[in-house]
């Protein structure tokens, strides 16, 4: 691995954050998201338009822009500093991949050129709080999380030479303002039980969408009900779809993680620059030694998360469009070990600065509790950290079973 970042990377990163600080302030995040979609449309066209944003890791051959799958999750260490909300991780992130890998000729062909200039939003659907496992982040993503036949989650039903769909999916990121469904359903009953992903428009009759009030305002969350609804299987019934959340699960992951120290890193200067200024006993609070060595603790785990990260970064990158070599067995999937060491870095940041912060770092109209909810709103989707280690553990064998023979 390469620690450095190439220019194309560095000039990614510059415009992105320029961009960012001018339509992405404090103001702006919070009339964001008050709008119905919970995100300024105006400022998505703009990553579209001026940077390809949703498209940097879509093949050129689909009007992506053709880059490593790197480049976007090193993107997001920018988002996560200035708390943007936007469909990005939904649509780019947790959908595009997987019509990518599974899709035929005709899907992506359709479907993603639209998602790469900014005019089509899609949403992953699954059932209530088994995203983290439907991307096998917490468990093998191989259960019965889509429904399993039972009560609950989506359904799924042949009609004729097509399929219906029927259920719920709730805590659905974007959901409610997302142009494409990309639902997970239960089919074959009890004798070939399995999960299959269909092809949903957002405005389909017999879609009902309703905006769910979430723990973070700034990732949009849905409960999308779906009343016989017709819908396109996403590739063919004998796709590999755990596989295939699996491989978007572990991207999402090191997306997820460079993200979060954005978030983290961000969280920690606001409280230096607020340690400089308030002042106690006639001298800056941040000149005391107790609080100093508070600041250096943060930064030293803020640092360690970033090089988790970004190596998971690397390591999720080796299938990118941009051809970056490797493959999705060339390397070893680290994103969840990554995402546990980032959201636990964001946490220690953000509790940190509410405390250092004061009085004013436990009212609405700080800044300090929005990185608080990004941080306990990430672990309830995506964690929790010590699921996401516990599951590491598992898959690379720490702990496996050892027979003694006396």
């Amino acid at each position: 691995m390469d620690p450095g970042f190439t220019a194309e990377q560095d000039e990614i990163r510059r415009t992105l954050r320029e961009l960012l600080h001018k339509r992405c302030g404090p103001a702006e995040l919070r009339a964001a998201l008050d709008t119905p979609a919970g995100h300024d449309p105006a400022l998505w066209a703009a990553l579209a338009e001026q940077l390809g944003l949703p498209g940097l890791a879509l093949p050129e051959a689909y009007g992506g822009v053709g880059c490593p799958r790197t480049d976007l999750a090193l993107a997001a260490e920018e988002t996560g500093r200035a708390l943007a909300p936007s469909p990005l991780l939904a649509t780019s992130v947790l959908v595009a991949p997987v019509i990518l890998a599974l899709g035929t000729d005709a899907q992506p062909a359709g479907l993603l050129p639209r998602i790469a200039d900014g005019t089509l939003t899609a949403a992953l659907a699954v059932p209530a709080s088994a995203l983290a496992a439907a991307l096998a982040l917490t468990g093998p993503g191989g259960g019965d999380w889509s429904g399993g036949g039972r009560a609950g989650g989506v359904q799924a039903r042949r009609s004729g030479d097509g399929w219906r769909l029927y259920g719920e999916a709730a805590q659905v990121l974007d959901g409610h303002s997302a142009g494409l469904l990309l639902v997970a359903a239960h089919a074959g009953g009890f004798v070939r039980s399995r999960t299959l992903l269909f092809l949903v428009p957002g405005d389909a009759a017999g879609v009902v969408r309703t905006r769910q009030t979430a723990l973070d305002a700034t990732r949009p969350q849905a409960r999308v009900q779906l009343r016989d609804v017709p819908a396109e299987l996403l590739g063919s019934e004998e796709a590999d779809v755990p596989e295939a959340l699996a491989a978007a699960g572990d991207f999402a992951a090191a997306f997820l993680a460079c993200e979060a120290v954005g978030t983290a890193g961000r969280a920690l200067e606001r409280t230096v620059e607020y340690l400089g200024q308030r002042e106690q006993f006639g001298r800056p609070i941040g000149s005391f030694q107790a609080v100093q060595h508070r600041l250096a603790d943060v930064y030293v785990q803020v640092q360690a998360a970033r090089s988790a990260a970004y190596y998971a970064a690397w390591a999720a990158g080796g299938d990118g469009a941009g051809g970056d070599g490797g493959g999705a067995g060339a390397r070893e999937r680290v994103g969840g070990l990554a995402l546990a060491q980032a959201l636990e870095a964001l946490r220690r940041a953000a509790a940190e600065g509410v405390q250092l912060h004061g009085g004013i770092g436990f009212t609405w109209e700080h800044q300090a509790h929005l990185y608080f909810k990004r941080a306990a709103g990430d672990e309830l989707l995506f964690g929790p950290v010590h699921r996401l280690r516990a599951h590491a553990a598992e898959r690379a064998g720490l702990f496996a079973r050892t027979e003694v023979t006396v």
